[in-house]
């Protein structure tokens, strides 16, 4: 499959902080795994994340009941402070992340569809997550 055959999906979310707060947070270990989440049913107990062009990245995630597990893997392509990141995951799938500052941050995440996943699970999952971060930010 060549990358015009693959679906991208768009998520999107507006956090009322200023952009370094937004960057860090979304940026460190320590906080990732308290937000990378789509619902309280998950956790992410491990994150390895070495940010710049060519860094590679480790979020496991799980079900706290331990009946799913999947480890999110990558490298970075390109980093912008405050403003970009896009990666390759290894399966070859590609997303960017784009922080655009204002008197809030919109955050926006466009992703290539895993293509053994149904759309809407992925939609719905990485929506939910980008929510999650968003009353992480919010409420630190």
């Amino acid at each position: 499959m060549n990358n015009s055959d693959k679906t991208t999906l768009t998520a999107e979310t507006e956090i009322n902080a200023p952009i370094e707060k937004v960057w860090a947070l979304w940026t460190t270990p320590e906080d990732i795994m308290q937000w990378n989440n789509p619902n309280a049913d998950w956790h992410t107990p491990r994150v390895e994340n070495d940010l710049r062009p060519g860094g590679k990245f480790l979020f496991a995630m799980a079900l706290k009941d331990g009946s799913l597990n999947f480890d999110f893997t990558g490298s970075y392509d390109e980093v912008i402070t405050n403003k970009l990141i896009s990666y390759t995951l290894n399966d070859g799938r590609r997303s960017t992340i784009t922080f655009t500052s204002g008197t809030s941050v919109k955050l926006v995440e466009a992703f290539e569809a895993d293509n053994t996943q149904p759309i809407a699970t992925q939609q719905e999952f990485c929506q939910a997550v980008l929510d999650g971060f968003k009353g992480y930010v919010e409420g630190k």
